[in-house]
C-alpha cells in the first residue's frame, strides 16, 4: 500500500491526505513532489502548473494501487498544498 498515515472514517471510508512539497529550480522552472507516494513528482513554469501536474500524477498513481488492490471501500483522498 502506497499510502501512509491513512485513517478510517465513522462511515467506513479510507482518508488519505498528502502534502505537497514545492521548490523552484535555478532555471525558474517549479518541482511539486508528494514525498509519500514514490515518484510523484512534477515541473512546471508556474507554481499552479507544477501543482496541477502533481495531483493528476498523484491520483493516477493511486487509482492504480486502488485498481489492484480490488478495494471494497470508498477512498477519501485530500491533497493539501502550502499557500
Amino acid at each position: 500500500m502506497l499510502y501512509d498515515g491513512s485513517s478510517e472514517s465513522p462511515r467506513g471510508e479510507s482518508r488519505v491526505k498528502f502534502e505537497i512539497e514545492l521548490d523552484r529550480e535555478e532555471d525558474g522552472r517549479w518541482i511539486a513532489e508528494i514525498s509519500s507516494l514514490p515518484g510523484v513528482l512534477a515541473y512546471g513554469k508556474r507554481k499552479q502548473e507544477a501543482i496541477a501536474k502533481v495531483k493528476a500524477l498523484a491520483l493516477r498513481v493511486l487509482a492504480d494501487e486502488v485498481e489492484k488492490e480490488k478495494q471494497d471501500r470508498p477512498l477519501d483522498i485530500s491533497i493539501a498544498c502550502c499557500p
